[in-house]
């Protein structure tokens, strides 16, 4: 994969770094950080005094760009490695590397993969239909061109709670009947003809097809689920969990998560049985921490932003079920034709 320097040479700012190094200051010991992207956080992290930080990214991109940073911290305090967040145990036990400090998660899709237009992210810039934030499994051009009207339907519905699903799913499979899909502008415009004209100051038709369909490609509700218990693991007692989110469903999955991870269990109500009392695995703060209105006019994508961030205890790490989590039930992507 080339990096072309009219893209390599912009700006890739982290959201809520600032709001993380001040609310744990002080930063110390070892860190991962599970969507290094760019590496901003991982920088502002060993900036801030981390010992080590394990820059750990599925994009072959973010390592790629790590050798534009990398030597500015030449004395082995970061550790690259490329794999899913979902797997950031494995990856520091490969490593032989105790997280005493913290894990830090970006769950939104980087600003390097939406301003290259190669990458199919964007509607806004015309390129191939992929959305796979890393090297490997089906593109978005896979779906749209081979899955059943019905299950694609399905993931507009779930993963971008996109009303008008039904007739969109329909509209696609009547277009790639006659040609198959292929770049991003083409499916933004038979998306863009299934829906009403936008008013003013309302977004794109296609933005929560694009959405759902990146969501759908890069599993992204699946390594929520599963990246948080494996965080969970990963951390060592004292350790900090702090988790940005750019969307309701994943800040209320992180939310649920740290609220059952958290509690003690008992109680219980009419409606429910009560549970076996337990220690709790995370002390967690209570309120989401927004970006300021400063950040914000620095860097609009932090608009929609939250930071959640809790502490690990001692106690032994569990398992949570995703629907505790409220995430959508997953869509079957071999549903083909």
């Amino acid at each position: 994969m080339s990096l072309p320097q009219s893209e390599s040479s912009q700006p890739h700012l982290p959201v809520l770094l600032d709001a993380i190094l001040q609310t744990l200051a002080p930063i110390r010991g070892t860190w991962l950080d599970g969507t290094m992207g760019a590496g901003g956080y991982t920088r502002g992290l060993l900036e801030a005094g981390a010992d080590r930080v394990i820059g750990l990214d599925r994009d072959p991109l973010a390592h790629l760009m790590a050798a534009d940073w990398a030597g500015d911290f030449a004395d082995g305090r970061v550790i690259f490695v490329k794999n899913v967040f979902s797997k950031m145990d494995e990856a520091a036990e490969g490593v032989g590397v105790r997280v005493d400090g913290g894990v830090v998660l970006d769950l939104g899709v980087s600003s390097m993969q939406l301003d290259r237009a190669d990458r199919g992210f964007s509607f806004m810039r015309d390129g191939p239909l992929d959305m796979r934030m890393g090297d490997e499994g089906p593109t978005a051009a896979d779906l749209v061109n081979e899955m059943e009207e019905s299950a694609l339907a399905d993931i507009l519905h779930r993963y971008g709670e996109e009303r008008a699903a039904r007739r969109i799913a329909r509209n696609i499979v009547r277009r790639r009947d006659e040609t198959p899909f292929m770049t991003t502008h083409d499916l933004a415009e038979t998306v863009a003809a299934s829906l009403p004209r936008p008013k003013p100051g309302q977004s794109h038709p296609a933005t929560r097809t694009f959405q759902a369909l990146r969501i759908a490609v890069n599993d992204e509700f699946g390594e929520l689920a599963d990246g948080l218990q494996a965080a969970e693991r990963t951390l060592a007692p004292g350790a900090w969990l702090a988790v940005v989110t750019f969307h309701s469903i994943e800040d209320r999955a992180v939310k649920r998560f740290l609220a059952d991870r958290a509690d003690t269990g008992g109680g219980g109500s009419r409606h429910a049985a009560p549970r076996a009392a337990r220690l709790p695995a995370f002390d967690a703060l209570q309120k989401p921490i927004a970006p300021s209105e400063a950040e914000i006019a620095r860097n609009p994508r932090a608009r929609s932003a939250r930071l959640r961030i809790a502490r690990r205890t001692d106690a032994p790490s569990g398992g949570i079920e995703r629907r505790v989590l409220g995430l959508p039930e997953p869509v079957r992507l071999g549903g083909q034709r």
